[in-house]
């Protein structure tokens, strides 16, 4: 007993020892050790900051560390869960919840109009005379000037406190995959700044350029600063749906190609993207394949959605469609089933999967009875199929991407793209493109979950390889078999042929033999003619003198 009594004389605070007090030596230990940078250091700041907040719970100070401090841990569920009233798609209304600083913000322009409005007083002209010395000492006191400064720090007061959740939570939201709420909280915490730095000069004296050293009211800087720039993450978070907004519009429209193209150029990003986030990404551009035709493609992305998140709705429910579209009935049966426990999660937790303040784009909870309803009709109907002999019609040509009656070098070089692009081997390399920093999930598990689906694709395209590929053969074989036949019905009819050319080989001979002959004999009778004629004239002229005329030449 006295042991315990001069235990707990020893644990009791002086009296003289505050809330107040100790609250302030928690943050001053708290501050010393984010001061070092450590991660060990910043998880014990924020143990000795959850007990200041147990004392005293709306401690902007404290929640500011705190909340900078799990950023810097990459606790960034816990950053969402302690602001999670600011995040815009929680609560539906921009994300506010600060009613009193706006309310301290609208009445602060209001007071600066009217001081910037009001005509020059004449203290202030004598505090701007030329013949005065301007130095501190010698200022003479100003009723206005005081309460400017005043309504100027109570402003400025009002956006400094809001503005570090809206910059903490955007950088959270942006890690969680949330872009749009980011960009909006971003955007927020940059416009509030360019606010609070207006308002900063208001309290600046009139004539320097920098602020009046003292107690002015100026906060000083956070312990620590964040690893990335605000203005560039909040472009790379506008680059990032912009890329995504215009794969979406394609698809829309008909250009699949076009949509793969765009949904590529946000996967392959140079910086990290985050999981949740690609994992939407990867079901959209499965969509677009699909609408290219190559089916083997979108089951490979959908394999990586589920290997990102394993209950996602939407990776689910287009694998399911795509393994139905091939034949491959048992393994759309197999997701189905898996969709169909989720929905009975969702309707025993009476919520949809994950925390609260993650939005659900494309499910809500009013829809599950329904889509409940209508899957369980849809396995029914699966299982009277297969029941019935169909769970083993895949249709491998569809699967490859190749036309029925293909040929052997066409067939040969699809299958040679689709197992250079979907090696099991290869199928983990998306892992390391992605950020997993507060998944509590492990990157193992991920590349495990990954590798299998890979194989089990794998070994479906190669079955379909093996399956078509005979196909091929048998038709090469009926091709040959019937030149072969072809070429023993040639052989047959050989001899007929050969006796066919050879009568009408003489009987070609006799007609040249004949038209020879009668050559000759018209060449003769030209002869005799000839002859005679000539005969005729040589006695005309020997039996008849011809007058010639002789005539003498002149010189």
């Amino acid at each position: 007993m006295a042991a315990s009594s001069a235990c707990l004389a020893a644990e009791r605070k002086p009296w003289w020892l505050s809330n107040r007090k100790v609250v302030d030596k928690n943050l001053r230990e708290a501050r010393a050790l984010i001061t070092t940078q450590e991660q060990s250091n910043v998880s014990t700041a924020v143990g000795l900051l959850d007990a200041a907040l147990a004392r005293s719970p709306r401690l902007e100070a404290a929640l500011e560390l705190k909340a900078r401090s799990l950023l810097f841990l990459l606790r960034f569920r816990e950053v969402a869960d302690m602001l999670k009233d600011y995040i815009p798609s929680y609560k539906g209304d921009g994300g506010g919840g600060d009613d009193g600083s706006t309310s301290s913000l609208g009445a602060g322009d209001h007071s600066l109009m009217t001081a910037s409005s009001a005509p020059l007083t004449r203290e202030r002209a004598n505090l701007l005379s030329p013949g005065r010395e301007r130095s501190d000492g010698d200022r003479c006191f100003s009723v206005s000037d005081l309460k400017r400064r005043l309504l100027a720090g109570l402003s400025r007061s009002s956006y400094r406190e809001g503005e570090w959740r809206y910059l903490v939570l955007g950088h959270a939201c942006c890690h969680l995959g949330m872009m749009e709420d980011a960009m909006v909280l971003l955007q927020t915490s940059r416009r509030l700044a360019s606010a609070a730095s207006r308002r900063e000069s208001v309290c600046w004296s009139d004539d320097s350029f920098g602020p009046s050293a003292g107690g002015d009211g100026c906060s000083a800087a956070p312990p620590f600063s964040d690893s990335e720039s605000a203005s560039q993450l909040l472009a790379h978070v506008k680059l990032i749906l912009r890329r995504r907004a215009a794969a979406v519009a394609a698809l829309d429209a008909g250009l699949p190609a076009e949509a793969v193209r765009h949904f590529t150029k946000v996967l392959d990003t140079r910086r990290g993207l985050p999981g949740s986030f690609a994992a939407g990404c990867l079901v959209g551009r499965a969509a677009a394949y699909r609408g290219t035709g190559r089916l083997a493609d979108a089951i490979a992305d959908c394999n990586r959605a589920l290997a990102v998140d394993p209950s996602s709705i939407p990776a689910l429910r287009a694998r399911a469609d795509l393994l139905e579209a091939v034949g491959a009935l048992p393994d759309c049966l197999h997701d189905l089933e898996h969709l169909k426990l989720l929905y009975d999660a969702i309707l025993r937790d009476r919520k949809l999967p994950g925390p609260p303040w993650r939005p659900h784009h494309d499910i809500r909870y009013g829809d599950i009875p329904g889509n409940l309803h209508t899957l369980a009709a849809r396995i029914q109907k699966l299982r009277g199929r297969i029941a019935a002999g169909e769970g083993n019609n895949v249709d491998y040509h569809t699967l490859i991407g190749v036309p029925k009656g293909c040929t052997r070098p066409e067939l040969e070089r699809a299958h040679l793209l689709l197992t250079l692009k979907h090696k099991p081997e290869k199928a983990v390399g998306f892992v390391d493109r992605f950020e997993f920093a507060d998944d509590h999930r492990d990157l193992d598990a991920i590349r495990d979950q990954a590798r299998m689906s890979a194989s089990i694709l794998y070994r479906m395209m190669h079955k379909g390889y093996a399956s078509i590929m005979a196909a091929v053969m048998e038709a090469e074989a009926a091709e040959k078999q019937r030149a072969k036949v072809a070429a023993a019905n040639a052989a047959i009819q050989a001899p007929t042929v050969k006796t066919a050319e050879k009568a009408n080989a003489g009987r070609k001979e006799c007609v040249l033999g004949s038209d020879k002959a009668a050559a000759v004999a018209a060449a003769a009778m030209f002869q005799s003619v000839f002859c005679r004629d000539m005969a005729v004239v040589g006695s005309m002229l020997s039996h008849r003198a011809m007058p010639v005329k002789y005539e003498a030449f002149s010189c």
